[in-house]
């Protein structure tokens, strides 16, 4: 392994290219833009094939094409780049093909804004993407490595998620796998059907009532299966590099907590040091980072949170009810447990807005004053 003092999105370019990928097809979109244009400049010394197309929902329909022929094909997008793909993503998971793409998450227009929130990757929940949310560009790139293999294994696409510009344009030191141990890492892609001109097959095609229902229902099944094959995926790279992952959700101080708050992506790191400010205060609060939002974890997450007196959802996206679709997700997963626990809902970060430790702080002291219900920090 080699540390480098490099931006994330440099660092997952490199770490992609050292996977082994076969084709690249991708659109300039910021905060994503440097991670294609830094693979289009190391091309040469890797030997992919990449392919400048007109616009992101080209990148992944080139992508998809590339999958379905047997090759390890990869994209990266943020904001409307990725709701510009929004068919072309239910395609890649109804067609079962193993593409991985790194969303650089950014706010969604209007008003035009190019800082981060995570209203993209969200906005595309239902599409059938496993969605792995990244609290530093470190775990960023471990998890992009492995990524490869759950979807290969599994034959579900995956989005490993990132902020963009926190984590995106931080130029820090981080430790990227060199090409000869992420490949000793990664078995070789051996798609299971593929299109071929000497064995000629059908992919995508025409289903009508008869049918169409019950492929649905097995791909979704499948879907909702691939928690173990996940956590096999990060405790095996963990084995052989050496660097603690968190496959589902990382849970700081839970054991003890009574009051908790429940976040993802880069606001977990802010969140901690909040939690251990308040731990010496004498208040017992814990932090549960959700890293897997999709699947949504609802038995890890509803378990976690047994017992507790209550929970703060910090989220960087607003849904419907005032509120956001993490928290959403959190409230169905309790109710399904027969599970039952105040939740002070809050929406914070949109557009990049500043996500003050204060701030935090003072969510948690309204929750523990009484505070339940949706708010906006």
């Amino acid at each position: 392994m080699t540390v480098q003092i490099i931006s994330g999105s440099k660092a997952m370019a490199h770490t992609a290219a050292n996977c082994g990928i076969d084709v690249v097809a991708a659109y300039p979109i910021t905060p994503s833009t440097v991670i294609p244009e830094e693979l289009s400049r190391i091309r040469p010394q890797h030997g992919f094939e990449f392919i400048p197309v007109e616009s992101e929902l080209s990148a992944m329909s080139a992508v998809i094409g590339a999958s379905a022929a047997g090759a390890r094909a990869f994209t990266a997008t943020s904001s409307q780049g990725l709701l510009l793909m929004t068919e072309a993503l239910y395609n890649a998971s109804g067609l079962r093909l193993p593409i991985v793409m790194v969303v650089a998450n950014r706010a969604i227009g209007a008003p035009l804004n190019i800082w981060n929130d995570w209203s993209d990757a969200i906005s595309q929940r239902d599409s059938g993407w496993i969605q792995l949310y990244c609290k530093n560009k470190q775990e960023a790139v471990d998890t992009l490595v492995y990524a490869f293999r759950i979807a290969e294994e599994n034959l579900i696409p995956v989005m490993v998620c990132f902020e963009g510009f926190y984590l995106t344009h931080e130029v820090s030191p981080v430790d990227v796998p060199s090409k000869e141990e992420a490949l000793s890492f990664l078995p070789a892609f051996k798609p299971k059907d593929s299109l071929d001109v000497s064995d000629p097959k059908l992919f995508g095609a025409f289903a009508g009532p008869a049918v169409f229902q019950d492929y649905k229902q097995g791909q979704y099944a499948d879907f909702l299966n691939v928690f173990p094959s996940i956590e096999k995926a990060s405790s095996d790279f963990e084995k052989k590099f050496g660097r603690k992952q968190f496959a589902l959700c990382e849970q700081m101080f839970m054991d003890d907590a009574e009051w908790i708050v429940l976040t993802m992506s880069s606001l977990a790191e802010t969140t901690e040091v909040v939690v251990e400010k308040l731990r010496k205060q004498g208040v017992k609060v814990g932090l549960l980072r959700l890293k897997c939002f999709r699947p949504f974890p609802k038995k890890l997450v509803a378990d976690a949170l047994a017992g507790k007196k209550g929970v703060v959802i910090l989220e960087k996206d607003a849904a419907e009810g005032n509120q956001g679709a993490l928290a959403h997700d959190v409230k169905e997963a309790l109710f399904e447990q027969k599970a039952c626990l105040p939740i002070l809902s809050c929406v914070c970060g949109l557009g990049g807005k500043d996500v003050p430790t204060q701030a935090i702080e003072s969510a948690v002291k309204r929750l523990t004053q009484g505070e339940t219900g949706a708010a906006w920090l």
